[in-house]
């Protein structure tokens, strides 16, 4: 049986041997500072082989740069050995919840995600910290060379010590802002679907820096747009009052985008009104009509209806408005219709009409044409209210400090957290952009308004996305509010918000089911729960890495290649890892021959994963190998075979019983 790696990808290895695969006359090799030889690419010879214009030395060409720029590169790229540990205490339904919570310096998490996710997530949000001279950044280790770099476990310590203020007196102010957004960009856009998009928050101190990030980790031909969110603060109470922020959108790939269009939240207004008046006034299409445009008119003064106030039109189907039939434009269809009063053909639009023949015969069989009072008037398609539709506007209000006030209610009036982003905004990119079975990532989790907005739709719509949220467990500062209730740090916050909030909406919707710590998954009620994951160093002592740079003296001492006190779970989490498993997947136990037994469900699939961390004699062995449906992969544990050769006779029964089944040992 071979053993799993449980080590991320060296990235900067798999592109280099992909260009080598490529291009093998350009592989070459060079001295190193160090004298010893190291793996090079020829230009000269890379340039013969693609036939363009290679940019080299100081020759002049468009560039965004900062310094550390390679080395923000290379943190994207490296391999960590780290794990994410199950924490069932601290989640709510861990067993039926396909959410995910994790704990953890956001870069190392997303390294650790990227192969299973990979292509899986449909929409990220983050508000990375502001670069404002007083926010924390993320403090990663550029100081020391590349191979030091690529040894280290890049793990944060208990203290959250790289957690640094970025002092606007630095001489490194955007360098270091730089350095933290750059590498996590690149790694969450492997992440990303091909039809998937991100969008980041931010304010006027990094706007044009992250632009320009963003073009090159995205592709500047994959931006969507910049928007601007009208908020109630002033940022800048000395000269100009700043009273908004941005969010930047950009799309994995532009050209598998389509039309971000969603059934009008002000159409249902108008819906509404119409049915109280049919009410009031009955089947009286004039009357209705009459009445429903003059409330329009008074709405429409205010706003409130913008965009959708021409729907003031009544008969006795609902309401719509007449769409003009004629093209803007030469090259429309052209063609007679007969005006069914005079029997004589109607006037044309002087272009040609919009619409096919066979669409507005359709049309007029179904009742939805205007006809004008004899043929001199161009006949009209009539638009009902329920067609009308909204789009994504690049300006969006909303007062920052109702949003501070929902938060506050929530938390039975205390301020926990400062500055909360908006459920409404976030659910309206939701709408827009994400299915109800999508995967929403947010890697700057805060207070989780990603993960309560998820709910909340899912709630409205019968959605079932689903959310990964990650966040440093920063402590709360001492003194605060937060701290005075009790939260240690931010992850606590977030953790309980959801709790919270998962509460109130099940309660909302499910008033007559007592709420429980496992709610009954119902067609009205959400998943509410989430699966909590931890950060923390590889399950694997060194040796399982290094065994070169272990003597036998110190072998003698080392009966097992697993860290002391990590559990059979925290095996499985990291085995699932490194399998492309989803860390969300359904796992139930087994009693197999005497040995407990995990089974994972993989996408679709059941006993996709069987594996046993314990001893495991040839009857688990073998009832393992027999189960029904064969495992795609099964997993043991080192100490699982007294000897090679018992190894050996397992490997066997596999092969007779479950000859399909991948075999791997940690």
């Amino acid at each position: 049986m071979e053993k799993l790696a449980l080590s991320t990808k060296d990235l900067a290895q798999a592109n280099y041997e992909a260009l080598a695969k490529l291009f093998p006359g350009a592989v070459t090799e060079a001295i190193g500072q160090d004298g010893k030889a190291v793996r090079a690419i020829d230009a000269d010879a890379l340039a013969q082989e693609i036939n363009t214009h290679v940019v080299k030395g100081q020759e002049e060409r468009y560039s965004f740069t900062w310094p550390d720029k390679k080395r923000a590169a290379l943190a994207a790229n490296s391999p960590i050995r780290a794990a994410l540990r199950p924490c069932r205490e601290e989640s709510l339904d861990f067993d039926g919840t396909e959410n995910l919570y994790i704990e953890g310096d956001n870069l190392d998490v997303l390294k650790l995600l990227r192969e299973t996710y990979l292509g899986r997530v449909k929409m990220i949000y983050i508000d990375p910290p502001y670069n404002t001279g007083n926010d924390f950044v993320y403090e990663d280790d550029f100081a020391e060379d590349a191979q030091e770099f690529l040894e280290r476990d890049c793990q944060y310590d208990g203290g959250g010590n790289r957690m640094v203020r970025n002092l606007d007196t630095s001489g490194r102010f955007h360098t270091d802002w730089l350095n933290m957004v750059y590498p996590r960009l690149r790694v969450a856009r492997d992440l990303l679907s091909d039809d998937g998009v991100i969008f980041i928050s931010i304010d006027d101190n990094e706007v044009e820096n992250l632009k320009k990030v963003c073009n090159e980790v995205f592709g500047a031909v994959n931006f969507v747009a910049q928007i601007v969110w009208q908020t109630a603060t002033d940022n800048n109470p000395t000269q100009i009052a700043i009273e908004h922020e941005y969010v930047i959108c950009y799309a994995k790939r532009i050209n598998c985008q389509g039309i971000w269009e969603i059934p009008s939240d002000k159409g249902k207004i108008i819906q509404k009104k119409y049915e109280a008046l049919l009410s009031e006034h009955g089947n009286q299409p004039e009357l209705i009509q009459t009445a429903l445009k003059k409330w329009i008119r008074q709405l429409a003064n205010s706003g409130d209806l913008s965009g959708v106030s021409h729907y003031s039109y009544v008969d006795d189907k609902g309401v719509y408005y007449p769409g003009n039939s004629a093209n803007t434009k030469p090259g429309g269809y052209t063609y007679d219709i007969i005006h069914p009063v005079t029997n004589k053909v109607c006037q044309k639009p002087q272009y040609g009409y919009r619409w096919t023949k066979e669409t507005f015969n359709h049309a007029n069989t179904i009742g939805n044409v205007q006809w004008g009072g004899d043929e001199k008037t161009i006949p009209k398609i009539k638009k009902r209210l329920d067609t009308a539709t909204e789009k994504f506007k690049s300006y969006y209000y909303e007062d920052n400090r109702a949003t501070s006030a929902h938060l506050k209610l929530l938390f039975d009036g205390k301020v926990v957290f400062n500055n909360p982003k908006s459920i409404n905004f976030l659910m309206k990119a939701f709408r827009f952009v994400t299915s109800e079975n999508d995967i929403i990532l947010d890697f700057f989790s805060g207070s989780a308004t990603t993960a309560h907005a998820v709910m909340q739709l899912n709630a409205e719509d019968g959605g079932r996305r689903r959310y990964i949220m990650v966040q440093l467990p920063e402590a709360c500062a001492e003194g605060s509010e937060a701290a005075k209730a009790g939260f240690k740090n931010i992850c606590e916050i977030g953790k309980e918000r959801i709790r919270r909030a998962g509460k109130k909406i099940a309660e909302s919707l499910a008033a007559q089911q007592p709420y429980e710590n496992r709610p009954p998954k119902t067609e009205s009620c959400p998943d509410i729960g989430f699966r909590v994951l931890k950060l923390d160093s590889s399950n694997m002592k060194d040796v399982y890495f290094k065994p070169q740079d272990f003597t036998v003296e110190m072998l003698d001492g080392l009966t097992d290649n697993i860290k002391e006190g990590r559990t059979a779970e925290d095996l499985l989490f990291q085995t699932m890892l490194e399998l492309g498993l989803p860390l969300s997947s359904r796992i139930t136990k087994r009693d197999i021959g005497g040995a407990e037994v995990f089974c994972v469900s993989g996408p679709g699939t059941e006993n996709c994963l069987m594996a046993c961390f314990e001893r495991a004699g040839r009857e688990a062995v073998a009832g393992i190998a027999r189960s029904e449906p064969r495992p795609h992969y099964a997993v043991f544990r080192d100490s699982s075979f007294a000897s090679d050769a018992e190894l050996v006779n397992y490997g066997q029964i596999f092969s007779a019983y479950s000859p399909k089944t991948i075999r791997r040992v940690i």
